[in-house]
């Protein structure tokens, strides 16, 4: 399964990939990106991953910009701190959110 995390907290990104590696050993991180500008550069110049790892808060605002600027083909799994983006997380091809 390949997956993109879009994390802009180092430590959250290597957390996250251990995570992965401990509990799916079929799981290979394809790309990483800390920022909407980054997360869309990439989707863009990549074949869609089979899911993406999204944090709400990136570097450079929130990433629900991101489905507003590029279309999203992958299920995504939010991962965050904010409890309060849940319902509008629902609507943009989110299978699960996970709070930190």
């Amino acid at each position: 399964m390949n997956v993109l995390l879009v994390e802009d907290e180092p430590l959250a990104v290597k957390k996250l990939i251990r995570l992965l590696e401990e509990v799916a050993f079929d799981v290979k991180v394809v790309g990483t990106a800390g920022s909407i500008r980054a997360a869309i550069e990439w989707l863009e110049s990549n074949p869609p991953p089979d899911l993406i790892f999204l944090d709400i808060e990136l570097s450079d605002g929130q990433s629900f910009e991101i489905f507003q600027r590029t279309r999203v083909k992958s299920p995504i799994i939010f991962v965050t701190s904010y409890d309060e983006f849940a319902l509008q997380a629902f609507k943009v091809n989110s299978v699960d959110y996970l709070l930190k």
